[in-house]
């Protein structure tokens, strides 16, 4: 007889082992209030059971457990921090420790990913037997989303593996297969067939009967490796603050708190650790950082990826054969990425050699792998034999897309894509890999404009996961749909923004670099500058990042904007056009690559500004306060955010998180440059009526590009959120 209790199968078969089968309402099993439920009942009747010899966690669902309801979790308000310890502390931890006190052997039976609470109630188990299948993942990704493992999560990883081998885990989150999470001690065994899962679990606690005490409860234990005593722990737990925030720079909350129940577990009882954990789990949900993350991170990070863009009304599709015009850094990256996805690959260039010089990267890319033992000299030899170096467009014949990755250069796209389109299959799509370029503009040199469209990627194409596909004035459902589809095809995330100069990625990005130019030329110390970008959380500060550009393409690029017509003496980004106008032309410094910028750069990596950068802009009675500064810096690319979604460039709120934080490197802790207004703080506001208010100071201050764009004054007048 098997009993429904909220969504878990209870079942007591004649040896008296109670097989509970997690099947809850949903397409997986989460930690809920229907979870909280089903466990308190669960553990209370089988606290009646008389004649009880063990019991076996199972799933019925395709994962194990999901871990948090995230909807839940983002959803408390502040204030409600105690309400959220108590729920903790006694509807989730309180049940997993009567459950590990039981009085006999408990076996969780790892059918599929137990991430997060799924991993937790598996270490309230006496015994973990996992399923040795690609499907089985093992970790606590809580801190990804700006939050700790605290359903026991980080007290339980402490006394089973020790502080050394436990907070790399919890610090970083990592997800482990089943091999690793068996060596790393997470789980004791593994079983190769699915249907011997919990017949092996019951034949385990068969043979071990007396198996039912943790180790964290039996007299004597030690934390493996040592408590705080140990100078080892002491000298750890010394210097792993210092370590986090060079990481965080202070900026994300999870990981300090994270150390800090780290430590105090090491120094108190294990009850106490646990409740310490879940004050730590309270105060992070509220924090404007965890709600940010798990909006942008997770729920709008899924419903880009799950195709949310994507025209509904077209069928799913795959790109067999792509031809990529030119082999340099962009097209060679490209190129890597499709065959990587098991495409056919056209690699031309104008000469053949430097078609197989474009090839060779695949080459390099694929001998790094092999040496780290991920690939084999096989699969390098299947991933390049997928790819064709040529320098003839008759190559391209049969391909049903091809993507232009030239120089940006209105003239020679237009050349190239005269020459190309001819050759593609009927219905071909053709992408532009621009970054700037209107692509309304381009696809009035192609014989079908409906089925040219920009898709934009991001250098270098093997490491950044994000494409930006761009609609022109003509381009089709069809096409659109078709791009998204390769996108995927080759694993990256794509959003979908209209054409405008620079679209939303590219014209974003240029106020960052814009800014730093502004606060160059007003007097500031350029180590200061790029201090302050960092410390606001960009990847590197603004002076740096236009080294890495290079003030040569950025001053090239404006000037065929200008002979475009597209881009006057107005423009938002003027001052930094200008000052890589005057670097190139009076100084010759464009770029890191071109001999040095604003920075001169030694063989070994080291970089120092360049001494007569000083002598031009700096002035020592220049002052700005570095809060000012920093939400400088921050405010330009977020008011341009606001501005391309009030403009229609940017289609969805989600695209502008998802396309900031993985395309120009949006600060983690925002949850994306639009997701930031909806938790700043300012003085006694939160939220579009704070970053109004402050905009507008801002404003006052340094001037009309940090006017608050009406979009956000409407929010802030209604009360409202962008989503």
């Amino acid at each position: 007889m098997s009993e429904n209790i909220h969504g878990f199968i209870y079942e007591k078969d004649t040896d008296g082992i109670v097989t509970v089968t997690m099947d809850m309402d949903g397409p997986v099993n989460a930690m809920n209030s229907q979870y909280r439920d089903a466990m308190q009942n669960t553990v209370a009747k089988l606290e009646t059971e008389t004649d009880l010899t063990g019991v076996v966690l199972a799933s019925a669902k395709s994962t194990f457990f999901a871990g948090g309801d995230l909807r839940e979790l983002s959803s408390v308000a502040k204030g409600q921090e105690e309400q959220q310890f108590r729920m903790i502390d006694d509807d989730i931890k309180a049940p997993l420790r009567r459950l590990e006190k039981l009085g006999v052997p408990v076996v969780a039976a790892i059918n599929g990913a137990a991430l997060g609470g799924g991993l937790e109630i598996c270490l309230a188990c006496h015994y973990r037997l996992a399923l040795n299948t690609p499907k089985v993942l093992i970790g606590l990704p809580e801190v990804t989303l700006g939050l700790l493992p605290g359903g026991g999560g980080v007290v339980r990883s402490i006394h089973m593996l020790g502080l050394e081998k436990a907070l790399p885990l919890l610090l970083e989150g990592t997800r482990l297969n089943a091999a690793k999470a068996l060596e790393v001690g997470y789980v004791d065994a593994l079983v190769d067939d699915a249907d011997a899962l919990i017949t092996s679990a019951k034949a385990w606690i068969k043979d071990h009967p007396s198996a039912c005490t943790q180790p964290w409860d039996r007299k004597g234990h030690t934390i493996p490796g040592g408590n705080a005593s140990n100078p080892a722990v002491r000298n750890l737990l010394s210097v792993a603050p210092a370590m986090t925030l060079k990481k965080t720079r202070g900026l994300l909350p999870a990981p300090e708190r994270i150390l800090a129940v780290a430590g105090d577990t090491m120094s108190v009882d294990f009850d106490t650790a646990l409740r310490i954990e879940s004050r730590g789990l309270a105060f992070l949900i509220t924090t404007p950082a965890a709600k940010n993350i798990i909006t942008a991170g997770f729920f709008q990070m899924n419903s880009v990826n799950g195709g949310a863009a994507r025209p509904k009304d077209v069928e799913p599709g795959k790109v067999k054969k792509v031809g990529i015009l030119g082999a340099g850094m962009m097209g060679q990256g490209i190129a890597f990425s499709s065959a990587m996805a098991g495409i056919e690959v056209v690699l031309k260039d104008l000469s053949l050699d430097a078609a197989e010089q474009g090839k060779a990267y695949t080459a390099r890319l694929l001998d790094k792998q092999i040496q780290r033992g991920r690939k084999t000299e096989d699969d390098k030899n299947t991933v390049l034999g997928l790819i064709k170096a040529t320098d003839s467009y008759t190559d391209l014949k049969g391909c049903d897309l091809i993507i232009e990755a030239v120089f940006e250069n209105i003239e020679l796209k237009n050349n190239v894509t005269k020459e190309a389109e001819g050759y593609l299959t009927e219905n071909g799509v053709y992408g532009s890999n621009t970054s700037t370029l209107p692509i309304s503009q381009l696809a009035e040199a192609s014989a079908k404009p409906e089925n040219f469209i920009g898709i934009h990627f991001f250098s270098p194409v093997d490491k950044m996961p994000l494409v930006e596909i761009i609609c022109g004035d003509k381009t089709s459902d069809t096409t659109l749909a078709r791009a998204f589809d390769y996108a995927r095809q080759i694993r990256k995330t794509a959003i979908v923004v209209n054409d405008s100069l620079g679209f939303f990625t590219s014209r974003v990005f240029g106020t960052y670099l814009d800014e730093g130019a502004r606060l160059l030329t007003e007097g500031h110390d350029p180590v200061l500058i790029d201090a302050m970008g960092k410390q606001v959380g960009m990847p590197v500060g603004p002076l740096t990042v236009q080294d890495e550009v290079s003030q040569e393409l950025t001053r090239k690029a404006a000037a065929t904007h200008r002979d475009m017509g597209v881009l006057g003496s107005n423009s938002d980004c003027a001052v930094n056009i200008d000052l890589c106008e005057t670097m190139v032309s009076q100084f010759g410094r464009g770029g890191r690559y071109h001999g040095g910028g604003y920075y001169e750069y030694a063989e070994d990596g080291s970089k120092t500004v360049w001494p007569k950068l000083y002598e031009l802009y700096y002035n020592a009675n220049a002052s700005v306060p570095h809060q000012d500064m920093k939400e400088r810096l921050l405010f330009r690319q977020v008011i341009e955010s606001l501005k391309c979604l009030q403009e229609g460039v940017l289609r969805s709120v989600a695209e502008g998180n998802v396309g900031s934080l993985l395309g120009i490197g949006a600060p983690a802790w925002t949850g994306g440059f639009l997701q930031f207004v909806n938790t700043y703080e300012h003085h006694q506001d939160t939220g579009p009526a704070a970053f109004v208010a402050r905009a507008k100071e801002l404003a006052e201050r340094y001037g009309d590009r940090f006017t608050p764009p009406a979009i956000a004054v409407e929010k802030a007048s209604a009360g409202d959120r962008f989503q």
